[in-house]
């Protein structure tokens, strides 16, 4: 499955999703909503909203910077430096969270979560140095399944060792460390490309302007990017807010509400395999446009077993609903990166992730923040209804982008991704080879 013949290469590559997975599952998904809105620290109500607002501040900058790291990547040619450096930052700035006030450790949150986000721009954009076209969808596939292995690990090891809540920050630091070592090792990428100098950085602002006009010239791109916003919303809102659904809504213990979580992740490593292989066969769109389908079957599910409580029916609904979101969750992050490789030409790539990334981090910017603003406004007055009235928010922003991706194609021969009798349509002159990914048309 790998250019360079050899098995430790997507090993290590994968062993990254691992590495990276412990801390959007231990800090992200469980402790630090559970910290924060704990009765020592901001309450639930307030600690809701503050936790939204960590969420805006640290994706919505990451948004605005993310064309242009992508950018800047493609001039030097190099992305698993700038992986390095935004992967520190986020060891570092999480390892501390909860070595002072509730105030400090939001703060470093931020940081954490802002480094993370970045990170992903370069790590994505590796997939293509360690994978061959016809392998990519399996091998995306199995990079998010070991993903969830990562989960899996590190929340069996909370449960056997005993973890307190204020100490799986530093937990998650360390693992997120010792397991990003390999790709650094062992996965080369080819010949940098020229110094990026001041001007760069400075002109890079320009950037945007120029990447969504280009992304204008692939066919299907800057819809698939608009779709990816709209259903981003409520994929990135859930894995922020699932474990406060299940201990604050549902009423679960926090060590019931991480087994079941755990449970659950078990459906999406499996299932990513099969989406990955489905990617291989049925091509990128029509896998994600069943996956979304069933992230809106699944919504509606979890929105009404809110409504159940912890009864027998309310747990089976939640578990049920659970199951098909899990499932989905592994699914859309192994079919829209391929997708978005199928719609990319390879001298745009890291461009054009970068604006991938936008699409989603400005997503989940708008739909945290309208999730947090629902509980801060109608928790007072309807308690658990507030709950479910955040939640089927997100069913609303799922159907937009269902709807925005249905006529996008997937078969655009100028991504190199496809032979050249399965191609739709050859690549518009301004994107052809020849031209310098920063050079204005």
């Amino acid at each position: 499955m790998t250019p360079s013949g050899r098995a430790i290469v997507p090993i290590a590559w994968s062993l990254y999703d691992f590495a990276n997975t412990i801390f959007s599952f231990v800090v992200v998904s469980s402790a630090i909503g559970l910290w924060l809105t704990a009765p020592g620290q901001f309450g639930e109500r307030d600690g809701n909203f503050l936790v939204s607002v960590a969420i805006v501040a640290s994706v919505g900058l990451n948004a605005l910077v993310s064309p242009i790291l992508g950018a800047l990547s493609d001039i030097g040619g190099r992305r698993l430096p700038f992986l390095l450096a935004f992967t520190l930052a986020c060891v570092a700035a999480t390892a501390f969270i909860t070595s002072g006030s509730a105030t400090t450790g939001l703060l470093l949150f931020i940081v954490a979560n802002f480094s993370y986000q970045a990170a992903l721009i370069y790590y994505d954009a590796t997939l293509r140095i360690v994978s061959r076209p016809q392998s990519r969808g399996r091998l995306s596939g199995i990079g998010v399944a070991i993903g969830y292995l990562g989960t899996i690990v590190s929340g069996l090891l909370i449960v056997l060792l005993d973890v307190e809540l204020a100490d799986r920050f530093r937990f998650a630091a360390i693992l997120f460390a010792i397991f990003a070592v390999p790709i650094f090792l062992i996965v080369r990428e080819g010949p940098a490309g020229r110094q990026v100098n001041r001007t760069d950085v400075t002109g890079s602002w320009n950037q945007l302007f120029r990447t969504v006009a280009h992304a204008r010239e692939v066919p299907g791109l800057f819809r698939f990017l608009v779709g990816r916003f709209f259903y981003s919303d409520a994929v990135n809102t859930v894995i922020v807010v699932m474990s406060i659904v299940a201990v604050r809504a549902i009423g679960l213990t926090e060590e019931t509400a991480l087994l079941v979580l755990l449970g659950l992740t078990v459906v999406a490593v499996v299932a990513s395999f099969g989406w990955g292989r489905l990617v291989d066969r049925w091509g990128p769109r029509r896998t994600l446009m069943v996956i979304l389908w069933s992230w809106a079957i699944g919504l509606l599910l979890g929105g009404a077993a809110l409504g159940f409580g912890a009864s027998p029916i309310g747990l089976a609904m939640f578990l049920v609903a659970g199951g098909i979101l899990g499932s989905g969750l592994g699914g859309v992050q192994v079919a829209d990166r391929v997708f978005m490789m199928r719609l990319s030409p390879p001298e745009r790539l890291g461009e054009f992730f970068g604006l991938y990334g936008l699409a989603g981090k400005g997503a989940q910017v708008i739909g945290q923040l309208l999730y947090g603003l629902i509980l801060l406004l109608f928790f007072d007055t309807l308690g658990v209804g507030a709950y479910q009235l955040a939640v089927l928010s997100l069913l609303v922003t799922m159907l937009i982008g269902v709807w925005l991706i249905r006529p996008v194609s997937d078969l655009w021969s100028g991504s190199g991704e496809l032979g050249p009798d399965e191609g739709a349509a050859p690549p518009p002159p301004s994107l052809m080879p020849s031209q310098s990914p920063l050079e204005p048309r």
